[in-house]
């Protein structure tokens, strides 16, 4: 079984656009077979990964409403290496279709079922709003990453997200849990992020990520080159922040299954 992972947090400009496209990148780098799926109707994680979100002529929003089968929908980061399950502004019909659709929490998780055995990792970029597609997301996953700045509004928000997981929890994925929590734009020279650190160390330990993501110019840049940051500049500290998270999760992964 895959590990299925949404990348998630209901505040926007945090970086989780960005920490899902270059895991993937990460991941498929140290020979793990990996499927990008976009939820997102900006399409920002398709264009990240090289991947044309004009070009495309079946998304996400096919296979959600059910006019595509998932494997004639899938695209290729030939440069990067992994699978991509494209988004664009048509996913907005989704959302509000599915409002009054049978099962409509549940399409993402049924559509994988036929393909989740294919890959190693399946990373889902939600968008920053609670919406049916950020409940497929959360739905269709076994763990959540937060991705997060360390700042005292993405504080204040995190107890929102935390509550979202758990009613999905609760009510329609009972094997949903928090994988763990990535600072991102990370400035150590700034009391707050030291304050806010902290704080997610005391109240979350050990499930806050070790590495962390620095702001870094590279990691801003890449994306208007349709590559993740490391195919862009593999010695920007964005770069190895991320290999370093991959191999974080990848040994979490293997402790947890001991």
């Amino acid at each position: 079984m895959p590990q299925i992972i949404a990348i998630a947090n209901q505040k926007g400009g945090v970086g989780k656009t960005t920490t899902c496209v270059n895991l993937a990148a990460s991941l498929a780098a140290m020979k793990r077979r990996v499927l990008l799926i976009d939820l997102d109707p900006q399409g920002n994680a398709t264009m990240g990964s090289g991947v044309d979100k004009h070009a495309v002529n079946l998304t996400v929003c096919d296979v959600l409403l059910n006019r595509a089968d998932v494997t004639k929908a899938l695209a290729r980061s030939e440069v990067a290496r992994f699978d991509v399950l494209p988004a664009n502004s048509d996913l907005t019909e989704a959302d509000v279709k599915l409002m009054g659709e049978i099962g409509r929490d549940s399409r993402l998780r049924k559509s994988l079922q036929k393909i989740q055995d294919q890959y190693d990792y399946i990373l889902i970029d939600c968008p920053p709003t609670l919406t049916m597609l950020t409940v497929n997301g959360l739905v269709a996953a076994n763990g959540v990453i937060i991705a997060m700045q360390c700042e005292y509004f993405a504080l204040e928000g995190l107890s929102d997200l935390l509550e979202t997981i758990e009613g999905v929890k609760e009510h329609l994925n009972p094997t949903l849990d928090v994988i763990g929590i990535l600072r991102t734009m990370f400035d150590p020279r700034t009391s707050l992020t030291n304050d806010v650190s902290n704080q997610l160390h005391d109240f979350f330990g050990p499930k806050v990520f070790r590495t962390v993501v620095p702001r870094n110019i590279r990691l801003a840049e890449a994306p208007s080159h349709g590559l993740p940051a490391m195919h862009y500049d593999k010695q920007s500290a964005g770069a190895k922040a991320y290999l370093a998270l991959a191999a974080e999760l990848v040994r979490r992964q293997s402790t947890a299954n001991r």
